[in-house]
């Protein structure tokens, strides 16, 4: 090991490469998309699968990282997941068509999925309680430096040498990544891993995959077609067979029973708007400035970085803000802003100036970073440690679906609104009525963005700063002042120095 350096900087520094390569590579990705449609041929549904096949497949492991680590070790799962991570860049980088490139996506998931939870794990461990503010400070490196590098990156790499090094550039790191981890970090792994749930990964992974093969087969063949219906149906009843598997059975590998605690359930039911607007609009803003305001990927870059600014500006400020005011009106305020920011983007016509995407990206990145430290910091505040990495897989879990849905959500749309738009015209039009058509394609679907977001804000309006008192300074007269009561639940941890539960009444 590195002489003078503590073991828990080690961890801490091995954990940066996989979590830096895994944040680069979705943000490279969402500039280089219009190029990649235009290499391949195809057009948005087509390419929505190379975001949405790549958080399907990291949704379907996330939820058996827990296991796999707790079974082989974790520096050996975290290795695992570097190396095909690593791999399925390098397939990615040769890939001779855009199913083959799919493919390599999907692979990218599985070393995805099982990358961040076990890291995370790893550093939690290796730092001891009093200690995680600066582990979480260590997650700010490649949190806040890969969103805002990736945009620019990724289009300077399509304008100048070649869509494939977006891919193949994550190759060193990787390598780096593997051979650091494989000499520094020691192993960890339990004696008793429980046993492996395989109705549950078989279910709750076909559930997700099915349906999401729905929403694109609906798109292109109808919605009363049989490769949509077909699918949708087929998924609706494997969700049904995963959420009675999981309720019944005593080692689940999502632990559905913890939703009963109510902050923990408002924190997974908020994260479906958070993280369904915020992909949503990112896989949608590129798109609109290269195909219709004129951008190349480059320049598109420089445009949306401004989302990881906004949000990389904001995240000191957000977690003192957080022990000051609660999660509550920070939830508030960050939908607010994300709202307003989609909103904003309905008024962009092909004439408007980039400021008119650079300033709601700003405020969005604002937004989502008041949203995403309330989420993280308030939706475990009543979950007991014992419970806590059951916790994590289903939280992960949910913002993967989350994120994933609203690719596809959106993805949908605009192709339906495109075809519909489009489809109204006369056999000849000019060029300045196409391009209002498409423009009025991308404002119907931005207001898709737009309800999830207000839909955010009217479940943040329900949540209870009371319920968070465990995660807020005792200084906070709301934690201070506030009664709580009511019946012990399950996996519910109790509040520093009382003897009371939180308040489980009627609510979120």
């Amino acid at each position: 090991m590195l002489r003078g350096v503590p073991y828990k900087w080690l961890v801490a520094i091995a954990f940066v490469f996989g979590l830096f390569m895994e944040i680069l590579d979705m943000t490279v990705l969402n500039t280089a998309l219009p190029a990649l449609g235009r290499q391949f041929g195809v057009g948005t549904e087509s390419l929505q699968w190379l975001v949405t096949g790549y958080l399907v497949s990291m949704a379907v492991f996330i939820p058996a990282s827990g296991w796999v680590a707790d079974r082989f070790g974790s520096k050996r799962t975290f290795l695992f997941a570097l190396a095909v991570f690593t791999a399925a860049s390098l397939w990615a980088g040769f890939a001779g068509s855009l199913t083959e490139l799919v493919a390599a996506r999907i692979v990218q998931g599985v070393g995805g999925g099982l990358l961040t939870p076990v890291g995370t794990a790893m550093l939690f461990r290796a730092f001891p309680p009093d200690e995680r503010a600066q582990a979480s400070a260590v997650l700010s490196i490649p949190t806040g430096l890969a969103p805002a590098l990736g945009p620019v990156l990724g289009g300077w790499l399509v304008d100048n040498v070649d869509w494939r090094w977006i891919f193949l550039m994550k190759v060193p790191i990787g390598v780096a990544g593997i051979a650091f981890t494989a000499a520094m970090i020691r192993e960890e792994r339990t004696d008793h891993p429980g046993r492996f749930d395989v109705i549950g990964f078989v279910a709750g992974g076909g559930a997700l995959a099915l349906l999401l093969v729905g929403l694109d087969q609906g798109s292109a063949s109808g919605w009363g077609s049989a490769t949509a219906f077909g699918p949708l149906l087929g998924g609706v009843l494997l969700a049904l067979v995963f959420v009675i598997a999981e309720l019944r059975i005593a080692e689940p590998m999502i632990d559905l029973r913890l939703l009963r605690i109510r902050l923990f359930r408002a924190g997974n039911l908020l994260m479906l708007p958070s993280s369904g607007a915020l992909m949503g609009t990112l896989f949608l803003t590129p798109l609109l400035l290269q195909s219709l305001m004129g951008a190349d990927a480059t320049g598109s870059g420089l445009v949306t970085m401004f989302q990881a600014l906004g949000m990389t500006a904001t995240m000191p400020f957000a977690g003192r803000l957080y022990q000051r005011v609660g999660p509550r009106w920070m939830l508030i305020s960050g939908f607010g802003a994300v709202a307003a920011s989609i909103a904003a983007l309905l008024a962009v016509d092909v004439s408007s100036s980039l400021w008119a995407v650079r300033i709601p990206m700003l405020t969005m990145g604002i937004g989502m970073a008041l949203t995403v430290i309330a989420l993280q910091a308030a939706t475990f505040a009543q979950v007991a440690p014992e419970a806590m990495t059951r916790a994590s897989s289903v939280f992960a879990t949910t913002r993967q679906v989350a994120a994933a849905a609203g690719v596809a959500l959106v993805a949908t749309i605009l192709t339906l609104r495109t075809e519909q738009r489009l489809g109204g015209l006369a056999p000849v039009v000019t060029d300045a009525v196409r391009q209002d058509a498409m423009l009025s394609a991308f404002r119907d679907t931005f207001v898709a963005a737009l309800v999830l977001a207000v839909l955010g804000l009217l479940v943040a309006l329900r949540v209870r700063d009371s319920d968070a008192a465990a995660s807020m300074r005792s200084t906070n007269p709301v934690a201070e002042t506030a009664e709580v009561g009511g019946p012990e639940q399950p996996g519910m941890a109790r509040r520093a120095g009382e003897g009371h539960q939180p308040d489980t009444r009627a609510g979120l």
